[in-house]
């Protein structure tokens, strides 16, 4: 009884990478926010970039 536990939490932990796409998209709408000097619409874009990533790699991953 208690390996069978044991093994579905084990089967349902699993790594969720997905929220790494916020951050990456921020860093990246800042790094051509200051290219193109339009910072804050860099920033705004890259987390919505992130966001949609996010929602797209996880609707995909199933």
């Amino acid at each position: 009884m208690v390996k069978k536990v044991i093994k579905k939490v084990v089967k349902k932990k699993r790594e969720d990478n997905a929220g790494i796409f916020v951050p990456a998209g921020l860093f990246i709408g800042l790094a051509f926010g200051f290219v193109y000097g339009q910072i804050p619409t860099g920033v705004l874009g890259g987390l919505g970039v992130g966001f949609l990533l996010m929602a797209l790699f996880k609707i995909f991953k199933k």
